[in-house]
């Protein structure tokens, strides 16, 4: 199952050919479309309280348009769709007219934006290896990807809970709180998550891209 070191082209680039402006305008075509999916998907959400996180698609779609767009336009769109967020548009899961902007940013979601950025740029890495186009690589990918994301996370909301926001009543330590709210609740439909998107991208490659690879 060994890949090709070699960088190789990603989904957002079968049958790109212009060059210059046209070049340019397509790219930011595929940036406003996948700030419209990365939005859609965080709105497709699950609350679970009392944690401040909720189960949504987003990473789903983070994930999914770092492998199909590569490094750079990958990052290029993640960095758009957070800086309408810190901008005050309603593009997060519990974002809304009264908690939006860079207040809600640096909430209890905040470390997992930052892994957003940081897993968008590692799968379109992976991609440029060819990591997209075999099931059990892309399962990979997804599975470094979850683990980029939830690292800065639960730091971040660790942070939060030990600082005051730590319910003794309820959680033996801050640290099986942050566990309870932003990990444990979430490993079932990341697994889901992460299989559909191990077929879903190779199948992408079969149908459109190896033929004109």
């Amino acid at each position: 199952m060994a890949q090709n070191m070699t960088a190789r082209p990603v989904l957002a680039e079968i049958g790109a050919a212009e060059a210059g402006a046209l070049r340019l305008a397509r790219q930011a075509m595929l940036v406003a479309v996948g700030v419209a999916l990365l939005t859609a998907a965080a709105k497709l959400k699950l609350p679970l309280p009392p944690s401040p996180v909720p189960i949504s698609m987003g990473t789903f779609a983070v994930l999914g348009i770092g492998a199909a767009y590569g490094p750079r336009l990958g990052l290029v769109t993640i960095l758009a769709y957070m800086a309408l967020g810190a901008l005050g548009a309603d593009v997060f899961a519990n974002s809304s007219a009264t908690n939006s902007g860079l207040a809600y940013m640096m909430g209890g979601t905040g470390g997992y934006l930052l892994g957003y950025v940081l897993a968008t740029v590692a799968l379109g890495l992976l991609a440029r290896r060819g990591w997209d186009r075999s099931v059990a690589w892309m399962a990979l990918a997804m599975l470094i990807g979850n683990v980029i994301i939830y690292v800065p996370g639960l730091v971040w909301l660790h942070g939060i809970v030990a600082g005051g926001a730590f319910q003794p009543d309820a959680f033996a330590t801050p640290l099986a709180q942050t566990l309870a709210w932003g990990l444990w609740p979430f490993l079932v439909g990341d697994a889901l998550k992460l299989a559909l998107a191990a077929l879903l991208l190779p199948l992408a490659w079969r149908i459109v891209g190896d033929a004109r690879a």
